[in-house]
């Protein structure tokens, strides 16, 4: 039977018509709010888990552990609620609180790690690393550990196959904003760039263009 998870990937790509010149290039937008809970990383939690449980290091009704300021944390909540596992999360104040409710509504056990004043540190980040590795000593359960997870780069491979698909391969240039580099060999690359090479691996483009965008919008 479908399920909400179904609902994740194939968003619109919708063409710009009135705020681009005349004669200018075709410009489509990716509608990556239309993802349940109104983010890509849907597509990341959705592909880490399912690589866990296809691999049995997420066994049936087993639990999930992940640090995490919000984003990230509301898709695993998606997921984990739909699939039946346990999920605790490692956040602090210094995130929005908005969403802090959304994971806990969604049914995610939440373990905040005071800040200091509010403020997003080097120290906070490792603290609530090790908070997390220490919860899932405990629990015995599988930490996504999404900064050092290679599992989802298969969503960022088929975005980008989903994008080919629907440009009929008339594309010439991808523009994406990137918080954060997700893993790859040397964490170099970020997701724009993954994106990228799927979209080259279908196309006698090599000169694709790339351009991560940075989000100049702080979580807070």
């Amino acid at each position: 039977m479908p399920t909400i998870l179904d609902r994740i990937g194939n968003t619109s790509l919708l063409a710009l018509r009135r705020v681009v010149p005349p004669n200018g290039n075709r410009i489509l937008l990716k509608l990556e709010n239309e993802n349940p809970t109104g983010s890509m990383k849907d597509r990341m939690a959705l592909a880490m888990i399912e690589a866990a449980e296809g691999d049995s290091r997420l066994p049936p009704g087993g639990t999930v552990v992940e640090y995490t300021g919000g984003s990230n944390g509301v898709s695993l909540a998606l997921v984990c609620a739909v699939k039946g596992h346990p999920l605790h999360i490692v956040s602090s104040d210094a995130f929005a609180r908005e969403k802090l409710d959304h994971m806990r509504i969604l049914g995610a056990r939440l373990h905040i790690v005071a800040s200091d004043g509010g403020g997003m540190t080097e120290k906070l980040t490792r603290d609530m690393i090790a908070a997390a590795h220490k919860i899932a000593e405990e629990t015995g359960g599988f930490w996504t550990d999404q900064l050092n997870n290679a599992s989802q780069l298969a969503a960022y491979r088929r975005l980008g196959e989903e994008i080919w698909r629907q440009t009929e391969g008339r594309i010439d240039g991808f523009v994406q904003s990137s918080a954060r580099p997700p893993p790859s060999a040397g964490r170099q690359k970020n997701s724009a760039a993954i994106t990228r090479i799927s979209l080259r691996s279908r196309s006698n483009r090599p000169n694709l263009r790339c351009s991560p965008a940075a989000n100049p919008v702080p979580t807070r």
